[in-house]
C-alpha cells in the first residue's frame, strides 16, 4: 500500500511540475469527473441491485463497532471527521490566486462554490451508497466498505468499474492538494518565513512553476503517510491533525477580521450582513471539532489505538511557538505583497532570463 502511495505522489509531483495550463485542464477534467461520478454511481445502485436498504435504516440506524462502549452521543460526533475532512481542500482557490485572473472575485466565488458541489454530491453519494448495502447483520453493516458494497450489490466487474471512478476522483484531489500545498510553500518562503526561503522560492523558468516547492509538498506527504507501516492508528491521528489543523488556519483570519469590526475593508467580493453570523459560527465549529478530533476512536485504548492527534498538535504548536520566540519574532514583519505594475514587470524579467 506504501509502495503505491509512494507512486501516486510522484505522478502528482511530475504533473504538478509540466506547468499550470497541464494542471488548470487536469482540475476542469477532475470537477465534470465528480459531478458525473456521482450521478454514475448512485445511478447504477440506485437500479441494479434487487434489494435496497429502508429510509429508516439509512437515515436512523448506527452500528457502534469502535470498542468504546460509549452510546450515540459520543459515537455519532467523532464520525464527523470524515465529513469535516472531505470539506478540506477549498482554500486551494485562495492559493491559485497569483496565477487566476480576476482573482479578488473569483477566488471566493470558487470557495463557495467547491463547498456547495461537495454538499450536494457528497451527500447524494453517501445516500446512494448506504440504501445500496446489501442483507449484512447489524454487527458487520458499517465494517463493510464501500468497494465490497458495489461489489455485493452490482456484481464484481461493475463494481471494480464503480471503484475506478472513485480511485479517478481520489487522484484529481490528491494532485490538487499538492497544488494548493506547495502554492502554500512558495507564499511562505517568499515572505521569509520557511527555513530554507531562498531555496523553496524559486520558480522553475521553463514551467513557471514554484518546483523546490512541488516536491517538498510531495515529500512531505511521503513522510506522513510512513507511520502506517507500524501503526494504523498513528496514521488517521495524521487525517486529524491535518483536518484540525486546516479549520484553524481557514478561522484564525475570520477571528481576526470579525474582531476587527466596522473598520474592516471589505473586498469586492462578500457576505454582506450574513458576515457575522457565518462567522461567528465558523469560530464556534472550530473550536468545538478542535477538542472533538483529538479524542479517543477506538477501543480498548492501548498503544496501537491511542489517538495520536492531540500529540501531533502539541508537537506542531510547539514548533511553531518555539521557532516564533526564538526567532522569526525578531524579522517577521508580515507577508510581502507583490502586486504593483512595476513588481510584476521586475519578476517577468527574471523568469524571462
Amino acid at each position: 500500500m506504501v509502495l503505491i502511495y509512494t507512486i501516486v505522489l510522484l505522478v502528482h509531483g511530475v504533473v504538478n511540475q509540466f506547468g499550470i495550463r497541464l494542471v488548470a485542464l487536469l482540475n476542469d477534467v477532475s470537477v465534470w469527473w465528480h459531478i458525473f461520478g456521482v450521478l454514475i454511481i448512485v445511478g447504477v445502485l440506485a437500479f441494479v441491485p434487487s434489494h435496497h436498504q429502508s429510509a429508516g435504516f439509512v437515515f436512523g440506524h448506527y452500528v457502534n463497532l469502535t470498542g468504546l462502549g460509549l452510546g450515540w452521543w459520543y459515537i455519532i460526533p467523532i464520525g464527523f471527521l470524515m465529513a469535516q475532512y472531505t470539506f478540506t481542500g477549498y482554500d486551494a482557490s485562495a492559493h491559485m490566486t497569483e496565477e487566476t485572473h480576476k482573482a479578488a472575485t473569483a477566488g471566493p466565488r470558487g470557495i463557495v462554490m467547491s463547498i456547495l458541489v461537495s454538499l450536494i454530491a457528497g451527500f447524494v453519494l453517501l445516500v446512494g451508497v448506504t440504501f445500496a448495502i446489501q442483507n449484512y447483520t447489524n454487527e458487520t453493516a458499517a465494517a463493510v466498505p464501500p468497494a465490497q458494497i458495489f461489489v455485493d450489490a452490482v456484481g464484481a466487474t461493475t463494481g471494480k468499474l464503480l471503484l475506478l471512478i472513485a480511485i479517478g476522483a481520489q487522484l484529481f484531489c490528491g494532485m490538487s492538494s499538492v497544488t494548493a500545498n506547495s502554492r502554500m510553500i512558495y507564499a511562505f518562503s517568499r515572505d521569509g518565513a520557511l527555513p530554507g526561503s531562498s531555496f523553496w522560492h524559486r520558480v522553475n523558468k521553463r514551467t513557471r512553476t514554484p518546483t523546490n516547492a512541488i516536491w517538498l509538498a510531495a515529500g512531505g506527504a511521503f513522510i506522513l503517510g510512513l507511520p502506517y507501516l507500524w501503526n494504523a492508528a498513528a496514521y488517521f491521528a495524521v487525517t486529524s491533525i491535518a483536518t484540525i489543523g486546516l479549520y484553524v488556519a481557514y478561522v484564525a483570519p475570520t477571528y481576526l477580521r470579525l474582531r476587527k469590526g466596522d473598520s474592516f475593508q471589505r473586498g469586492p467580493w462578500h457576505l454582506g450582513r450574513w458576515s457575522y453570523v457565518v462567522g461567528w459560527t465558523a469560530v464556534t465549529w472550530v473550536v468545538i471539532i478542535f477538542f472533538l478530533f483529538m479524542l479517543p476512536q477506538v477501543g480498548p485504548i492501548t498503544l496501537k489505538t491511542f489517538n495520536y492527534a492531540s500529540i501531533a498538535v502539541l508537537v506542531v504548536i510547539g514548533f511553531a511557538g518555539i521557532y516564533w520566540l526564538v526567532s522569526a519574532r525578531h524579522w517577521f514583519k508580515g507577508p510581502k505583497v507583490q502586486g504593483t505594475p512595476e513588481e510584476l514587470a521586475a519578476i517577468e524579467r527574471e523568469l524571462s532570463t
